[in-house]
């Protein structure tokens, strides 16, 4: 009886280290492998789940509809996302839209080559959900407490610390392999993803601020 292919966990995480990443590969010589995205942070991303404003939507298609979404996470950074008739859903939500909105969405890491030759990152979304606050602010502290578990292993693998550990699973071999596979491939302090967990968090406590501030209508 043939293995049922199980589905790729989606990945949480910010716009800087998502924009910082583009490396890709596949774990086998299958045509139909998984193409992974490689995190900064060491580790691999089939699908990622992002949560933040839907701040525009444009029809950047040529012959068809080829919608491009730009999806703001707490940091002001951005998320770029393009649906068109292979993800008619998607490309439906995204014509439909009305911006600014909050939205959660589950989609594949794209890479593409700019015509300077530089690699950029986007999303092709499988699903767009309108979402409310409080879920988007849900989506931030989740996000935080995963990306700082990655810089731990990424740093714990950095010194040799075979007792590193994931929330989103996986062995400690395979792990450590993937934060050697960023550290080749990306020269990049993962320092700075620290202080985008950090100032996500404190854009929260901001928004908590304003509004215990605010006067109540009478």
């Amino acid at each position: 009886m043939a293995a049922v292919p199980t589905r790729e966990v989606a990945r949480r995480v910010f716009a800087a280290e998502f924009n910082d990443a583009g490396y890709t590969f596949k774990e086998s010589d299958d045509e139909r492998a998984p193409v992974y995205l490689l995190l900064p942070t060491g580790e691999r991303a089939n699908r990622i789940f992002v949560v933040g404003t839907l701040t525009e939507t444009e029809d950047v298609g040529e012959d068809s509809e080829y919608w491009q979404g730009r999806l703001v996470d707490p940091n002001g950074d951005t998320f770029f996302m393009y649906a068109g008739q292979y993800q008619p859903d998607a490309a439906s939500m995204l014509r439909e839209l009305e911006p600014p909105a909050y939205v959660s969405v589950v989609g594949k890491p794209r890479t593409y080559e700019t015509d300077d030759g530089d690699v950029r990152v986007s999303i092709r979304p499988e699903s767009i959900t309108t979402v409310d606050e409080a879920t988007r602010d849900r989506w931030v502290i989740e996000t935080a407490e995963r990306t700082l578990d990655r810089i731990k292993r990424f740093e714990a693998a950095a010194e040799g610390d075979d007792g590193a550990s994931s929330q989103d699973g996986g062995s400690a071999a395979a792990m450590d392999e993937y934060v050697k596979m960023a550290r080749e491939e990306y020269d990049l302090p993962v320092e700075n993803y620290r202080r985008a967990v950090v100032e996500a968090l404190e854009s929260l406590e901001s928004a908590d601020d304003a509004a215990a501030e605010s006067p109540t209508a009478e």
